[in-house]
């Protein structure tokens, strides 16, 4: 995909032929295919978009999001709420698992803990082996 914001144009690559969209007409673009982060599991994709928002308060999971961020290999974006996100990363429901969600998020998103008011974890155990 090529943006060209001077022409007011998006030229999109489908199986190998080049088209061309103004950008009035970017609303008859849809998307092929969308992932649910359960069927991505054990897969890798360059990019990854990831909605997260208060209204899918039961999928809020800290295991669920540290799942969808760890399938994209260059470029993982999350739209949606930063409410929603720390929800996500406080919600520890289920199994206990060692990651390194808060420091790549951190790392990666400047002060975000602070923004959202991340809790500092009491003990950070060596993840080094943790699945």
């Amino acid at each position: 995909m090529n943006v060209a914001p001077d022409k007011r144009e998006l030229t999109a690559s489908f199986d190998g032929r080049s088209i061309t969209y103004g950008f009035g007409e970017l609303d008859t673009l849809v998307p092929a295919y969308a992932v649910t982060i359960h069927k991505s599991q054990g897969s890798e994709y360059p990019a990854v978009v990831i909605p997260v928002l208060t209204q899918h308060y039961a999928m809020l999971q800290r295991n669920l999001l540290y799942t969808g961020i760890t399938r994209g290999k260059r470029l993982v974006v999350l739209v949606g709420q930063k409410k929603a996100v720390a929800i996500a990363v406080r919600n520890v429901s289920g199994r206990r698992r060692w990651s390194k969600l808060r420091e790549w998020l951190t790392d990666g998103v400047g002060k975000f803990a602070t923004d959202c008011k991340l809790p500092a974890p009491a003990h950070v155990p060596d993840t080094s082996d943790a699945v």
